[in-house]
């Protein structure tokens, strides 16, 4: 027995609206996820440059997903997303993801942390700078956590703020570095925390 034409066509129409309503699920779950993350990054600071090129001195420049003024200074955030076990360490070249069956490596993040925190040094003058390379919920450090690496629910932990007339007094210190460091950014090509 087939179908006639008019049932294949309103098979193909469901199928084809299913497909589109779990592809607009999905796009809206990681769109959240993405603000929440962001939220919880910039909420450390009273202002924050997102997805920006800092100048290096030598005509080109460093991606930089976060740079947050606060009460610390201006602090450098070098937003991973790793699900699983990781594997790093201070010295090691290469750092290890572990997921079930899944391993990867990727580049030890704190050469690129440093060199990022030292241009935005070079461009804000007397301004402390610090920088974190910061991990999602999903990352697991089984053997310790690296130098100058976070995962997310510890930022706040890492850089508490202070009273409100407290905060006002101390980031009046920083407001003219932060404001060259404005000057002198652009947008990255490279966004992805947008």
């Amino acid at each position: 027995m087939s179908l006639p034409l008019a049932a294949w066509v309103l098979v193909g129409a469901a199928v084809a609206v299913g497909f589109g309503l779990s592809w607009l699920w999905r796009w809206y779950r990681v769109r959240r996820a993405r603000k929440v993350l962001r939220t919880a990054v910039t909420s450390l600071g009273v202002d924050h440059l997102v997805d920006v090129l800092v100048p290096d001195g030598m005509g080109d420049g460093y991606h930089v997903d976060f740079l947050l003024l606060t009460v610390h200074g201006i602090i450098v955030i070098d937003m991973r997303e790793a699900q699983g076990n990781i594997f790093g360490g201070d010295q090691m070249a290469e750092w290890t993801v572990m997921d079930g069956p899944r391993r990867f490596t990727f580049v030890n993040p704190q050469n690129g942390l440093y060199d990022r925190v030292a241009a935005v040094r070079a461009i804000s003058g007397d301004a402390p700078v610090e920088g974190r390379v910061v991990f999602t919920r999903d990352s697991r450090f089984p053997k310790g956590l690296p130098k100058w690496t976070l995962v997310i629910d510890s930022l706040r932990t890492e850089f508490p703020g202070l009273e409100a007339e407290q905060e006002a007094d101390t980031i009046s210190h920083y407001r003219g570095a932060w404001e060259r460091l404005k000057a002198a950014v652009s947008p990255s090509p490279m966004a992805h925390m947008r």
